[in-house]
């Protein structure tokens, strides 16, 4: 992973909001929300809310005592999440997963949506959600699965293959398609001191907009993908050939494609 790709800009965090949370990020909100959630949940926290999809289902889920907090390592995405705003007050926060702000066993559950895989050093990050839960708490985090059961993104990416073949623009499959073994996710979990075997569930969905424009204003636009075009060249070039891509595979109208992730819930039950 580039020490670039966990660095959502402002301009990012609006497109990110507009384009890729209802295209992929809403299908996972609910699952991720069902596992974390508990008769017995007090305290959760959320780790890489981004724009606050997760925040915005954890707050309608959970009742009114349920304390929630939410961060995330860049700012930018959570004064976009902020102004959003949510059903019910939460405490937004900037903190680095790396080095959570919060004492040892102050949470019942940890969230974090499709953030593992920007971690520098995941089995670090995975101890830090250990040590913040309390004992019997529940981690859920959702991980992509391949790129290539991701159709969209493996599409775009190869259209960033075309437009620059001398260096073509590797974001999407290095880091959000990076993180998808499942033996490698579960012996990260064990080296974090997790001390039972997370439950992986791989789940399907679809993804679908009113035309092959959207998605590629949403990756090219919407994610560091776009630091890497416009190092390159032309952002508008760029998105133009992901959307002729698009529309070759799936068509001039509404386009439908598959997306798979992985969901791990893991108790923390120590070594």
């Amino acid at each position: 992973m580039s020490a670039d790709d966990s660095v959502f800009t402002g301009a990012v965090a609006k497109f990110y909001e507009t384009y890729m949370v209802p295209l992929i990020f809403e299908p996972y909100a609910e699952p991720a929300v069902r596992r974390a959630l508990a008769p017995d949940v007090a305290d959760v926290l959320e780790i890489a809310a981004g724009t606050g999809v997760v925040t915005r289902a954890l707050a309608l889920a959970s009742d009114e005592r349920v304390r929630i907090v939410a961060t995330d390592l860049n700012q930018a995405m959570l004064d976009q999440a902020a102004a959003i705003g949510t059903a019910r007050p939460v405490r937004w926060r900037q903190a680095d997963a790396m080095r959570l702000p919060f004492a040892d066993a102050s949470f019942d559950a940890v969230v974090c949506q499709f953030g593992a895989m920007f971690f520098p050093d995941r089995v670090t990050a995975f101890a830090q959600a250990r040590r913040v839960l309390r004992p019997g708490g529940r981690f859920v985090f959702s991980t992509w699965d391949r790129i290539e059961d991701n159709e969209f993104a493996d599409t775009v990416t190869a259209a960033m293959a075309s437009v620059f073949p001398s260096d073509p623009p590797r974001f999407l499959a290095r880091t959000p398609h990076g993180c998808h073994d499942i033996s490698e996710i579960t012996r990260d979990l064990a080296q974090a001191g997790f001390g039972t075997s997370p439950r992986i569930d791989t789940v399907t969905a679809r993804s679908r907009a009113d035309s092959a424009r959207t998605p590629a204003v949403a990756y090219c636009h919407g994610t560091p993908l776009r630091d890497e075009i416009e190092a390159r060249g032309d952002l508008d070039q760029a998105t133009s050939a992901a959307e002729q891509a698009l529309t070759e595979r799936f068509g001039s109208g509404p386009v439908d494609g598959r997306i798979q992730a992985h969901i791990v819930t893991v108790v923390n039950t120590p070594l």
